[in-house]
């Protein structure tokens, strides 16, 4: 079920058709784009099936699991406090978390347990060449295993560009714009679940009292389930709560990068927290304006006026400008 509004596309994605998603810059959904693969036959099959063909990839490579009490409701989140966190983090081998909530499946009150971004290059080498995506080919992603029981990750962003596909059980992403931030009463940038901020907002049941933007959120997502084989492609910065439905669910995604700065966007904008966020109004809107005209480029290029040799740090990226960048920025932060 995909809601009206999110492309559908069916069938393999050429390398063309990935080109027209992110120059799109928009969700699209698509159907059985994995549906080939050994892990989602294995997994049609059983769930048993599924974790029988993993196994065959496991050199006894660790992981960590989010492990949480029945009484979180699959709902990783804060503690009450907010100091620490409603679970536990457990690290062990990967074939043994397989197995345990393989084994949970049929069980009542059970934790919720939760293992993501496992990287199957380390974990299980081999799994990447017999489940591929051939439009991803030649731009570094590597697919990373999501493995848990009926769980809820709280709506988040990812910095990269993203396809995540479901190989077992079934998954429902709700997804939300950038433009809706404000309206998604976001939790600590710095003091994270994961490593991305985090919505204060529980989807399952919204306090619209304290969160009355949320409505407007709500009016503007996009929802869609998948089954086994389906994928979602997600654009970097889109907001996303992911529920896995079923009692045994798996999922691979492919993250990939487009510059060596990614990464460093979101500290950029933390450090323009620090040093602009807290000015008075009219000398935020100055800077506002400095932003628009350099950063956002609001009114065309700022060194189109200049010739390119005398365009220093306004000039097109290259390894040695970004070098220097960064030279000049660090003798700036070093300064008290």
């Amino acid at each position: 079920m995909a809601q009206a509004g999110i492309r559908e596309i069916e069938g393999p994605l050429a390398a063309e058709g990935l080109r027209d998603l992110v120059q799109g810059y928009a969700p699209a959904v698509l159907r059985d784009v994995a549906g080939d693969w050994p892990l989602v036959q294995a997994a049609a099959q059983s769930d048993e099936a599924a974790c029988d063909y993993l196994l065959g990839f496991d050199r006894g490579a660790t992981a960590e699991a989010f492990i949480g009490p029945p009484t979180i409701n699959g709902r990783f989140f804060y503690s009450d406090d907010m100091r620490g966190f409603n679970f536990e983090r457990r690290k062990g081998r990967f074939a043994d978390l397989l197995r345990y909530v393989l084994g949970l499946k049929d069980k009542d009150e059970v934790p919720a347990v939760y293992a993501g971004a496992v990287e199957t290059a380390q974990a299980l080498p081999g799994f990447a060449g017999a489940n591929q995506l051939p439009a991803l080919f030649g731009m570094g992603a590597e697919p990373r295993i999501w493995i848990g029981n009926a769980t809820s990750i709280s709506t988040h962003f990812d910095a990269s560009d993203n396809i995540a596909c479901v190989a077992a059980g079934r998954r429902r992403f709700t997804l939300f714009p950038p433009e809706q931030t404000a309206n998604l009463y976001i939790g600590p940038l710095d003091h994270t679940v994961a490593g991305q901020p985090l919505s204060m907002v529980d989807m399952a049941a919204p306090d619209f009292e304290r969160f009355p933007r949320f409505r407007d959120a709500l009016d503007a997502a996009l929802v869609v389930e998948l089954e086994p084989g389906d994928a979602v492609y997600i654009p970097a910065l889109w907001w996303h709560h992911v529920e896995a439905l079923s009692p045994f669910n798996l999922l691979v995604n492919f993250w990939w990068t487009d510059s060596p700065d990614q990464d460093a966007r979101f500290d950029a904008m933390v450090h323009a927290i620090l040093t602009i966020s807290h000015l008075p109004p009219e000398r935020r809107e100055a800077w506002a304006e400095y932003f628009d005209t350099f950063v956002f480029q609001r009114h065309g290029d700022p060194a189109a006026h200049m010739p390119p040799e005398h365009r220093s740090v306004l000039g097109a990226p290259t390894p040695q400008l970004r070098q220097y960048i960064k030279q000049y920025l660090a003798r700036g932060l070093a300064r008290p």
